[in-house]
């Protein structure tokens, strides 16, 4: 009788793909990174705790581990990241003209763009339906941060109703100029697009001066401050319709 051979060793499990063990906040940070990829090339409802967890390299259960509250959790996680970024480059100690600062700033704005165009478009692009009062409230945190320190480089303490209707028409402008120039593959040098959009802002401005003493009061404010640039200041006078 021949003897019955041995049994065959059980094949190892494999292992997933690209795991490996991270620290607790680091583990963490970069699910909220993957989950900011995923929420801004596709609808944050298209996405699954799956799918984070695939391109992650993790499982499920290690997701929920750190995400008890499950997708939406995440989402709020990673829309809260993207903006306590973003708010950081408005966060700037400048020097210079009104102009060079505002251009300061938006070299700030866009860096943060180009480097995390996913966080981005995930943080400014609405109409999802995991939308909620707090995922609104945090986009609406980033706003207001940008409200305040535009009126801080401007010198003004205290903004009218005008005024404050003028900055926050702005910010909106940058807010669809940034989303367009990323759609568009970034064709346009992002050093015209600030310089457009200080101009924007002057164009803007003047328009509003026609109409409330406090922004002309500012804008004159600005002229008075861009003489160490005067092809500035002449364009600014000349948008006023101050130039000879």
């Amino acid at each position: 009788m021949e003897a019955s051979p041995a049994p065959a060793a059980p094949e190892p499990r494999p292992r997933r793909t690209g795991y490996r063990r991270l620290p607790v906040q680091q583990r963490r940070e970069q699910l909220i990174a993957v989950a900011l990829e995923l929420f801004a090339s596709r609808p944050p409802e298209e996405v699954g705790l799956d799918d984070v967890a695939e391109a992650a390299g993790a499982s499920r259960p290690l997701v929920y581990r750190y995400f008890a509250g499950g997708k939406q959790q995440l989402y709020e996680a990673a829309l809260r990241t993207a903006a306590d970024e973003l708010s950081s480059r408005f966060a700037l100690r400048l020097s210079g003209t009104p102009s060079e600062q505002l251009s300061a700033v938006l070299d700030g704005y866009f860096a943060f763009v180009a480097e995390h165009d996913a966080g981005y478009s995930a943080l400014l692009r609405g109409g999802s339906v995991v939308e909620t009062a707090r995922t609104s409230a945090i986009v609406d945190d980033v706003r207001r941060e940008a409200l305040r320190r535009t009126l801080r480089h401007l010198g003004v303490r205290e903004a009218g109703p005008r005024l404050t209707l003028l900055v926050r028409s702005w910010i909106a402008v940058v807010e669809g100029a940034s989303l367009s120039w990323l759609d568009e593959g970034r064709a346009l040098p992002v050093a015209e697009l600030r310089d457009w959009l200080v101009d924007q802002f002057t164009a803007m401005a003047a328009a509003t001066a026609l109409h409330d003493p406090q922004t002309a009061e500012v804008l004159a404010g600005v002229l008075a401050l861009e003489g160490p640039r005067p092809e500035r200041a002449e364009r600014l006078r000349a948008v006023l319709g101050g130039g000879s």
